[in-house]
């Protein structure tokens, strides 16, 4: 054998002389040749390459998209716990808001503060470029809303456990009682309401309830307080103003004189004054206001402590009477 092999002779038909003809390539066409060739296997090598990658998981591809499966999956059920703890939340907002606020007649919290979350647009733009971003950032904000709330619903129940704890005291603050005795009255109370001005005869809103007794009648403090006003006050003549705290203020008007001074500590039942008919008044009566956190309130809503059922309704029944009043 020698060194070299022997090139097979190439064959080339020629369609004129209808026959094969032999041909020697140069080397430039046998080069051409093999980078014809290579290009050819390279590009089909690429090809199924890609067809593989685009068809079948590398490996590491496999297990990443079976991670990003299970996350996905994951954050649909927090989704859907979420879901159920705002359920949770809304009920125990509407007990705190509309039961236990008003059973301790409590301030409410606006809503506006009660379901805020978080502002700023781009607090979770971070987040967009995430596959599946919509979910996470759905996800996301309901987190921070869930937590938001439940902060402020945990400082709400905080506040409503001190009340409590405070309710001995506030028990004996509550104006509870008519502030003149039901058997010292002349004539029925007049209430709370659109009455007929006894002046002008004309329908005006009476703030307070009138009780009409001989003049320097008794006139007892509904709660336990301290005098905040004692003195001359328009159309309310001889006033002393009573603040009992937890938002309660009671106004006593139209007295012959006083017997408190500001700034005394007064108990529920203590005399503080005595009927009259000073200031815009008819004759001898007390003008009797409760206020509640700056607003006036139906004084008849409060004399739970001193009345039977029937008398109350009794004095519900003569109050409501839409009639002239005495100031």
């Amino acid at each position: 054998m020698g060194l070299f092999r022997k090139r097979k002779a190439i064959y080339l038909y020629d369609p004129h002389s209808l026959s094969y003809e032999k041909y020697n390539p140069t080397f430039k066409d046998r080069l051409f040749m093999v980078i014809r060739h290579l290009s050819t296997a390279t590009i089909l090598a690429a090809g199924f390459v890609l067809l593989f990658m685009r068809f079948f998981d590398s490996p590491l591809e496999s297990q990443l998209r079976k991670e990003n499966t299970l996350l996905q999956t994951q954050y649909e059920a927090l989704a859907l716990r979420l879901n159920q703890a705002f359920e949770i939340l809304n009920s125990l907002q509407e007990r705190d808001e509309n039961l236990y606020r008003a059973i301790f007649q409590a301030e409410s919290i606006p809503e506006s503060i009660r379901k805020s979350g978080f502002g700023g647009a781009n607090r979770y733009e971070h987040l967009t470029s995430l596959s599946n971003s919509e979910l996470v950032v759905s996800t996301t904000q309901k987190m921070d809303m869930l937590a938001k709330q439940l902060y402020v619903q945990s400082n709400s129940l905080e506040e409503l456990v001190n009340i409590g704890k405070m309710q001995e005291e506030r028990l004996k603050c509550i104006p509870a009682i008519q502030p003149v005795a039901m058997t010292l009255l002349n004539r029925p109370a007049s209430g709370y309401g659109m009455r007929i001005d006894p002046i002008y005869r004309t329908p005006k809103f009476h703030a307070g309830m009138d009780f009409a007794a001989k003049e320097g009648t008794d006139i007892y403090v509904t709660g336990n307080g301290t005098a905040a006003y004692v003195g001359w006050k328009q159309d309310y003549g001889n006033c002393v103003i009573i603040d009992h705290g937890f938002g309660f203020q009671t106004l006593y008007a139209h007295m012959s004189k006083f017997n408190v001074r500001v700034g005394q500590r007064v108990a529920r039942g203590e005399v503080i004054g005595y009927i009259g008919n000073t200031g815009k008044s008819t004759g001898p009566h007390l003008h009797y206001e409760v206020l509640v956190r700056g607003k006036h309130d139906d004084p008849k809503k409060y004399y739970f402590l001193d009345l039977t059922p029937r008398g109350y309704d009794e004095m519900i029944r003569q109050a409501d009477n839409h009639g002239q009043v005495m100031d």
